[in-house]
């Protein structure tokens, strides 16, 4: 599994591209990993705080990972502060763990698992945080399937432009 080991300084997005606080990954260092910008990661800064996510593009060839307020928190650092973070790929190349649920659904339900397995990992990331916000676990199937029909849905309108 690829690993990258740096230290560099907190810095922050500009307020109108959202104000984030980030560590800068540089295109030559996502370019190690087997999904390229695509790979989820795992990054642990100062060996105190450790979590999923994703890269950022910049949109000049080079990346970003958002740091949240809370880890920030949690670190005792603030912006231009000094931190020493790994990153390294994630093994699960959704970053986020499937709810018991959908693998209940999904394993019942060919055509729900069908149309589940055509999405994109962005799109099945969204369904699990849509359900992961819904505490009852009728309205989370509920959710599930209405999501996965409209998705369906969505396919079968692009396919039919198509064919026009």
């Amino acid at each position: 599994m690829t690993t990258f080991q740096s230290t560099q300084a907190i810095r922050q997005l500009e307020k109108r591209k959202g104000g984030y606080y980030y560590i800068k990954i540089d295109a030559s260092t996502v370019d190690r990993f087997s999904r390229k910008r695509a790979t989820r990661l795992i990054c642990e800064i100062d060996d105190k705080v450790s979590y999923r996510c994703g890269l950022n593009h910049f949109g000049d060839g080079n990346f970003f990972l958002i740091i949240a307020t809370k880890h920030l928190k949690t670190l005792q650092k603030e912006l231009g502060d000094e931190i020493s973070f790994t990153i390294s790929e994630d093994p699960n190349p959704l970053g986020v763990d499937v709810p018991e649920v959908l693998e209940a659904l999904l394993a019942q339900d060919e055509d729900a698992k069908h149309i589940y397995d055509s999405l994109t990992d962005g799109k099945k990331r969204g369904l699990i945080h849509t359900i992961n916000r819904i505490k009852n676990i009728d309205k989370q199937v509920d959710a599930a399937l209405r999501f996965l029909e409209e998705e369906q849905l969505k396919k079968e309108e692009k396919e039919r432009k198509k064919r026009r």
